[in-house]
C-alpha cells in the first residue's frame, strides 16, 4: 500500500488518481486514506471508483477493469423466480427502511468472519440517503423484512451495494423490483462492481472500465428521480405480467 496515493482525509476537494492507475492486483485497487463525506462518496462514484474495506483497514477506493454491470432491460428471471413473483408472497416497498436494509446487510454470512459493512460505512451512507442519494428496495413477508438491497444513484446511473435474503428469492424479488422501476425511469445501467457468479446468473456482464467511465459521463449528469423513492404502484413486477 506504501506506493498507492494516499488521500487527505481533511482535503474533499483532493482529486482521486484516474482509474487507469488502479492495480492490477488486487483488481482495481486504486488509491487509500480520504474520509466518507458526502462530497468524497459523490466524486467517486462518478468517477467509477467506490469504497471497499474491513474494520481496522484505512479507507480502500477501488476501480476494478473489467467491471461487473447489470443493464436492467437484460435482468435474467429464472422461471422458479417467475412463479414467486406470480405467488404474491412478499410485498415490495422502497426507501421505507433504509438503515434496516444496511444493518441487515451488514450481518455476516455463513463462511464470512466479517462484514465489510462497518458502523463507519452506515453512517455515511444513512447520511447519502437523507440526501437524497442513497436508496434501499426491502421486501416484506408480512411485517418481517425478508430481503432487500441498497446503493446510490446518481443521474441515471444506479450503483448497487449489497444486498441480503432471509428467505429463497427475496433478494432477487428486490432486484426485479428495482430493475422494473429503473427502466420506468430510463437508468441505463446498475453498478454491480465486481463478478459474482450468482449476479452473472441474473444477467450481469464484464465490460471494460473504459466502457463503463464512458457511460458515467454520459448518464451522470441527467436529473435523478427526487427521494424518497416509491415503487410505482400501477406497473406489476416482471414476473406478474
Amino acid at each position: 500500500m506504501s506506493a498507492l496515493p494516499w488521500l487527505d482525509p481533511y482535503d474533499d476537494t483532493q482529486p482521486f488518481p484516474n482509474p487507469e492507475r488502479a492495480l492490477t492486483e488486487p483488481d482495481g485497487l486504486l488509491a487509500v486514506g480520504g474520509s466518507l463525506s458526502p462530497g468524497r462518496l459523490l466524486r467517486a462514484y462518478r468517477n467509477g471508483i467506490f469504497p471497499w474495506y474491513s474494520s481496522g483497514q484505512p479507507i480502500l477506493w477501488w476501480s476494478p477493469d473489467p467491471r461487473t454491470v447489470l443493464f436492467p432491460e437484460r435482468l435474467r428471471i429464472s422461471r422458479s423466480l417467475r412463479k414467486t413473483l406470480r405467488k404474491g408472497v412478499f410485498s415490495v416497498t422502497m426507501d421505507n427502511a433504509f438503515d434496516m436494509v444496511m444493518l441487515r446487510c451488514s450481518e455476516p454470512r455463513e463462511g464470512q468472519p466479517g462484514t465489510w459493512i462497518t458502523p463507519e460505512i452506515r453512517v455515511a451512507y444513512n447520511r447519502l440517503h437523507k440526501l437524497g442519494y442513497a436508496h434501499a428496495v426491502e421486501v416484506w413477508n408480512g411485517r418481517r423484512l425478508v430481503g432487500g438491497l441498497y446503493g446510490v444513484a446518481i443521474g441515471r446511473v444506479f450503483y448497487g451495494e449489497s444486498m441480503f435474503s432471509r428467505v429463497s428469492d427475496a433478494s432477487k424479488v428486490a432486484l426485479v423490483a428495482l430493475c422494473d422501476q429503473l427502466k420506468r425511469w430510463e437508468f441505463a445501467v446498475i453498478d454491480c462492481q465486481m463478478r459474482t457468479d450468482h449476479l452473472i446468473s441474473l444477467g450481469a456482464e464484464n465490460i471494460p472500465r473504459r466502457l463503463f467511465l464512458d457511460l458515467l459521463r454520459r448518464f451522470c449528469p441527467l436529473q435523478s428521480p427526487p427521494g424518497p423513492w416509491r415503487l410505482d404502484p400501477t406497473q406489476p413486477l416482471a414476473g406478474d405480467s
